[in-house]
C-alpha cells in the first residue's frame, strides 16, 4: 500500500484467506466457494469486502 493511502475496502480471495485465516490459495478459494468468506463478484473478478468479512467475524465471535 502507498504511504497515506487508505486501506482497501476489497481484496483478492488469496489476499483475505491468508490475512485473516492463515489459509493457502487454493484453502481460501476452497472457503470463499463454501460461503466461509463473503465474495462479491465484478465481471470476472472475485473480490472479498472486507467491511462483509470484519461483520462476519465480530457475529462469529458473539455466538461463541
Amino acid at each position: 500500500m502507498k504511504k497515506g493511502a487508505a486501506a482497501p475496502i476489497t481484496l483478492t480471495v488469496p489476499e483475505a484467506g491468508k490475512l485473516y485465516f492463515g489459509l493457502s490459495r487454493n484453502g481460501a478459494y476452497d472457503a470463499a466457494r463454501r460461503g466461509e468468506i463473503p465474495t462479491v463478484r465484478i465481471g470476472k473478478l472475485l473480490r472479498v469486502p472486507v467491511r462483509a468479512l470484519e461483520r462476519m467475524l465480530d457475529e462469529a465471535g458473539k455466538a461463541a
